[in-house]
């Protein structure tokens, strides 16, 4: 395939995607034959807070309009909805709204309700500081959805060369194929989102340049395994289900979790716009209180299963089930021959504080997209920071949720964090960690 042909099938899919969901809700790409993906939801309990609770604010609105991406760290947001969590807070008119991809998701950020898009979203946790400082709709982060629960994965073809949480291996291939003019396409979900973040770290690690040694392509998540089939693409990050489905469709593996690049790391967000928050301060406080409930059912082991029968349905991802729930389980199929059971890198809602929006996590976000060249050099990033997360927010809604003291954070920085080359950010010295990096655009 010619790269013309290449880079056109990537954004041909990307736009055809947003009539074939809309028709047809989140296609497996076409490869799902399995009926039943579309319809496990109907063995899956109603919705059992009917009734408003005793601790439900006086909201200003009942109505917000909320998007998603079909991603299994979306689930909270409908988990939310499905089982009553929003009308147990006040909120009995939440629409939870599939976008298919994360463009689509900002420019509906942008436009808002008002103007026919979203009034906040389960969004890459970086996104809502590119919107702030570059689109210049001011935005808030209210909570961390999630931790871990993303992959690096690569076609068959790479499978002699064992390519696993070190990259350095794909180096002499990319340099063949750059001289070659047959470049190296590797698909990310949306240029200085986090997808993009853990791939170029990855990259970088071993020894390659993301932006000289190979190509990045953005493909929206449902969009990748497709990708991969027919070789627009040699290797993608994004989140689950699609790394596991795959596998399950024998057409590559996965070769790191990202729970193995760095443990516990801070993934998706639950973000606002400012404008609505400040205007429905009691109805954000609701929708705070009502994800951050989803979270902990969501974190239960009772519930895991009933939680994957209900993001499989056709309407949210239409995947089997198992595409799902094995991985959120920590149980990970390689691809490879590899096998682990139980890990503790899983993805997680709230446990280990997954859901509070540790400042240090966004100081390394927006690290990370100086260093690429995605925000300004010149960025203030303890500024940016205070105005766009609202721990206070979420400090806020737990203690009207009556949580224990040990499940809120007294700092909001979780300290320096350590990466699986052994580099270290102390979020008190970004400068110092953007300078001791050896790859970089800034």
């Amino acid at each position: 395939m010619t790269n013309f042909s290449r880079r056109k099938f990537i954004i041909t899919a990307g736009i055809t995607a947003a009539s074939t969901l809309i028709a047809h809700g989140c296609s497996s790409n076409g490869t799902n034959t399995d009926n039943s993906a579309g319809e496990t939801t109907n063995s899956a309990s109603p919705a059992s807070n009917t009734s408003t609770s005793a601790n439900a604010l006086k909201v200003e609105t009942t109505k917000a309009r909320l998007g998603f991406i079909p991603l299994t760290d979306a689930a909270p947001l409908i988990i939310a909805k499905e089982k009553g969590f929003f009308a147990k807070y006040g909120m009995t008119d939440v629409e939870v709204s599939k976008q298919t991809s994360w463009p689509v998701t900002r420019d509906n950020l942008k436009l808002g309700s008002s103007g026919g898009g979203i009034d906040g979203a389960h969004i890459l946790s970086p996104m809502p500081y590119q919107i702030t400082i570059v689109d210049k709709v001011p935005m808030y982060i209210l909570a961390r959805l999630n931790l871990n629960g993303q992959g690096i994965s690569v076609a068959n073809k790479f499978k002699d060369l064992k390519v696993g949480i070190e990259s350095k291996a794909l180096k002499d291939v990319a340099s063949k194929a750059k001289a070659e003019n047959k470049a190296t396409k590797v698909g990310i979900t949306f240029p200085g989102g986090t997808h993009d973040l853990w791939m170029r770290y990855w990259l970088a690690a071993g020894g390659i340049d993301p932006d000289k040694d190979l190509g990045l392509e953005p493909v929206p998540p449902p969009q990748m395994v497709q990708n991969m089939k027919v070789g627009t693409i040699d290797a993608f990050c994004v989140g689950e289900p699609w790394n596991a489905q795959l596998v399950s469709q024998k057409l590559g593996y996965t070769a790191l979790v990202t729970g193995e690049l760095w443990k516990d790391h801070p993934e998706k967000a639950f973000a606002m716009r400012k404008d609505w928050v400040d205007k429905n301060p009691n109805a954000a406080q609701a929708l705070l209180m009502a994800v951050m409930e989803a979270q902990q059912w969501c974190d239960k082991p009772e519930n895991q299963e009933e939680m994957c029968k209900i993001c499989s349905n056709r309407k949210y991802f239409n995947v089997a089930v198992s595409d799902i729930l094995e991985r959120f389980r920590g149980n990970i199929d390689y691809g490879d021959g590899r096998n682990a059971k139980n890990v503790d890198f899983r993805m997680k809602f709230w446990a280990n504080n997954a859901s509070y929006p540790y400042k240090s996590h966004d100081s390394w976000f927006i690290t990370e997209n100086i260093r690429w060249g995605k925000l300004p050099k010149n960025t203030n990033i303890q500024a940016i920071v205070d105005q766009v997360n609202k721990e206070d927010l979420w400090k806020k809604a737990a203690q009207a949720l009556k949580l224990p003291a040990n499940q809120i954070p007294a700092s909001s920085s979780r300290g320096v964090e350590t990466f699986f080359d052994g580099v270290k950010f102390d979020p008190e010295k970004p400068e110092e960690y953007l300078k001791s990096l050896k790859i970089k655009s800034a």
